[in-house]
């Protein structure tokens, strides 16, 4: 049975053989050509004599371009520096203000924020901070913080970047790299994989955090410069340097006896530095010591051989002279010291003797022996 329409033809009016034609969803969209009327109604009013004549093409010209020539003021916030571009070509830079450039499409501005030093944490990710404590939680990024050592051991490491857009780089920055932050960041943590790989595990857990910093530091900013990025890197800072959280009881163990030994070693260097010097001081006091015995003894050897020769030589000229002298000085040496009690023969009797010496001593004390009596002469002599 063909298809039939009770309202006429073989589809109907506008439609189809579904039963209903396309019918369009949402609002009508308005008639182009009154809305162009309305504008030109609304124009001649403002012109004057209502017309669109030469002179009001004119004005509406000089309206349009005053308008074009305005759109060329700009301004530059605190931390941007705006860069002018003729046609896609960089012709230069401004700085922080208002400033102006050719409408466009002859020139064009960008603004990026190239004096605000910015910062990149790798390894950790800041998750909030609480407001009344001021405490800022980070959360662990154990594929960006996990690195190999070169004595083949796993350290977790942590740091942040910070830098800036160098002060005559920003085309370089603008044109030469897609994404900035992006690019600093993996050639951060490139450089940090690097420096830690060349290094073992003792010095980085210990006394190297400045050595690593400066490295990276210095291997970040050769490869941005090889990339002509325009990018100044200000800091490395380390946050966390430790081993991986399954084994971080042992290496604390491991460093406890390290501080030991060390502590041992230097107890031991401090008492060999106590030590050493007494007995080099002890030594050198022997040493002096025995240097003054000998030139002691050398002094009196040569002194009396020096005396035997003159006396010798004078017993040479009157030997009587000379053996009663000695005979004299021997006697003196001798009985200088001691109590003597003279015996006169012509009396046959016993003379008394009071020295010289005794006249002043007080009761009691002792004779002070004189360290070279004179010769005494008498008849019991």
């Amino acid at each position: 049975m063909p298809w039939t329409n009770q309202s006429g033809g073989p589809w109907g009016s506008g439609k189809g053989p579904w039963g209903s034609g396309p019918q369009q969803a949402g609002p009508t969209p308005p008639d182009l050509e009154e809305i162009l009327r309305r504008g030109q109604d609304r124009l001649r009013r403002f012109l004057p004599g209502g017309g669109m004549g030469g002179r009001g093409f004119a004005m509406l010209a000089l309206a349009a371009l005053v308008l074009w020539g305005c759109s060329g003021f700009f301004t530059v916030g605190g931390e941007e520096i705006g860069v002018v571009l003729r046609f896609g070509r960089e012709v230069r830079e401004v700085p922080p203000g208002w400033s102006y450039h050719l409408p466009y499409p002859i020139e064009t501005v960008l603004t990026p924020r190239a004096l605000r030093v910015n910062k990149i944490d790798i390894g950790m990710r800041e998750v909030g901070t609480d407001r009344r404590g001021g405490v800022t939680t980070t959360r662990e990024v154990p594929e960006e913080s996990l690195m190999l050592t070169g004595d083949e051991n796993i350290v977790d490491v942590d740091f942040s970047v910070l830098w800036k857009v160098k002060p005559n780089g920003v085309g370089d920055y603008l044109f030469n790299i897609q994404n900035p932050q992006g690019t600093v960041k993996a050639v951060a943590e490139s450089a940090m994989r690097e420096v830690i790989g060349r290094s073992e595990i003792q010095p980085i857990l210990t006394g190297a955090r400045q050595t690593i910093e400066a490295a990276v530091l210095a291997l970040m900013q050769r490869t941005l410069d090889h990339y002509n990025a325009g990018i100044l890197v200000i800091a490395v800072q380390l946050q966390k340097v430790d081993p991986p959280a399954q084994v971080i009881e042992a290496f604390r163990d491991v460093q406890a006896a390290r501080a030991d030994l060390e502590r041992s070693v230097n107890e031991a260097q401090a008492y060999a530095n106590r030590v050493v010097p007494e007995a080099r001081g002890k030594v050198a006091q022997i040493i002096q010591a025995a240097e003054a015995y000998r030139q002691q003894a050398v002094a009196e050897a040569t002194g009396a051989t020096a005396r035997f020769l003159k006396i010798y030589e004078q017993y040479r000229k009157a030997p009587e002279v000379t053996r009663e002298r000695m005979y004299l000085e021997t006697m003196e040496r001798v009985l200088g010291g001691a109590d003597k009690i003279i015996v006169d023969s012509k009396e046959n009797g016993v003379v008394p003797y009071l020295p010289l010496t005794e006249l002043g001593r007080p009761e009691g004390k002792a004779p002070a022996r004189p360290s070279n009596p004179a010769p005494r002469t008498g008849a019991g002599q």
